[in-house]
């Protein structure tokens, strides 16, 4: 089959990768240069640990095709470092080692160490904690370096051609498939379209398909200089139980009723996470914002709240910052939905909404999509 890929993001390059590895034949439009959103505006972090019960196997598939891709695509940087997730308080640890001994726990690779465990595993984690939960299965990719060297190792195959710089304008439905037209005036004829729009729900893509249960999230996040010493694990705190449906319990439910959020984590609605990019520098954040407008600016308060619990688990002063931003990205407001796929017409697909979890899932999502679509 020919298909044409509108979108250049991580979820856009999955199905290209899905669909080539299947034996069709891709071409990919990217409005960009470059894809500029949540895909690059990321940890780089496949994320199995806390993944919800009905995504686990998703995640975990996606995992290893990750790995897979790794081994023939270096330039992806593949690293299987796992994470700790540091509990500092009784409430926290309570968390943690219910996870441990849940009915998952094997598969996402969990295991409570002590303070001198934890150490053994992460030297550079000298600072203050009661506990880590350190998931094995966790892994990090270089998200700024992934989709190029993924379009490489595409474009070798002799099936598959990007344009950059190339925004859809219109797509036409027919009988016997689609016609793609960009705004260079160009026409691509395909059997599909597959449309992985990002967070952006308007424009051609209401048009298509209308208006999707789908909504936008606002981060904050920033990279430190080299740290100037290996960090073997991502790391994440005790805020960060709240945020992933794979902690959900009563002892979740104790510590939101007992341990409240700093005031400026709260207002934020903000975990740590936190990543050694192959650079050395760290990539740190999140913050979440859910209403819109939102601001065009970021706040100082987030930074200054992950800069202080980063240097609390660390034991050490960070580097200085050298980079902030904010991202948007797309998320079904369907809380047991993992990515919402819409059919715009007989031969026309809108796939969008992983919510925060497309570098970790887009290969599997990908997969998945070919095979719903007998691809």
């Amino acid at each position: 089959m020919r298909l044409v890929i509108i979108g250049g993001g991580i979820l856009g390059t999955a199905h290209a990768l899905a669909a080539i590895g299947r034996g069709h034949e891709v071409v990919q439009l990217e409005r960009e240069q470059e894809a500029r959103g949540a895909t690059v505006r990321n940890f780089g972090l496949v994320w199995v640990s806390g993944r919800s019960e009905g995504e686990l196997e998703l995640a975990l598939r996606s995992r290893l095709l990750w790995e897979e891709i790794g081994g023939k695509v270096p330039g992806i940087g593949f690293r299987p470092a796992g994470s700790m997730t540091l509990a500092c308080t009784p409430e926290e640890l309570a968390v943690a080692e219910a996870a441990a001994a849940g009915p998952s726990a094997e598969a996402r690779g969990f295991t409570v160490l002590d303070p001198d465990e934890v150490r053994a595993v992460n030297p550079a984690l000298r600072g203050k904690f009661l506990a880590g939960l350190h998931c094995a299965n966790d892994a990090a990719v270089e998200s700024r370096q992934a989709l190029p060297a993924l379009r490489n190792y595409l474009t070798a195959s002799g099936r598959y051609t990007f344009h950059s710089g190339a925004e859809a304008r219109a797509v036409t439905d027919t009988e016997a498939g689609v016609t793609v037209r960009d705004d260079h005036g160009r026409t691509f004829d395909a059997d599909m379209a597959l449309v992985c729009p990002g967070a952006a729900h308007t424009g051609l893509v209401r048009e298509l398909a209308g208006v999707l249960p789908v909504r936008r999230v606002r981060l904050q996040m920033m990279q430190t200089a080299p740290l100037g010493e290996p960090l073997t694990t991502a790391i994440a705190d005790g805020d960060s139980f709240r945020y992933y449906p794979g902690f959900a319990g009563p002892e979740l439910d104790v510590l939101n009723r007992e341990q409240a959020q700093t005031q400026t984590a709260a207002a934020h609605k903000m975990q740590l996470l936190c990543v050694q990019r192959l650079h050395g520098g760290l990539t740190i954040g999140d913050t979440h914002e859910y209403t819109e407008p939102f601001a065009f600016d970021v706040d100082t308060a987030p930074y200054e709240h992950l800069t202080s619990v980063t240097e609390e688990l660390l034991g050490r002063t960070l580097p200085p910052i050298v980079r902030r931003w904010a991202g948007v990205y797309s998320q079904s407001v369907d809380p047991d939905a993992i990515v919402t796929r819409a059919k715009a017409d007989r031969h026309v697909w809108v796939v969008t909404g992983p919510g925060g979890r497309g570098m970790t899932l887009g290969p599997a999502i990908g997969e998945e999509t070919a095979d719903l679509l007998n691809l």
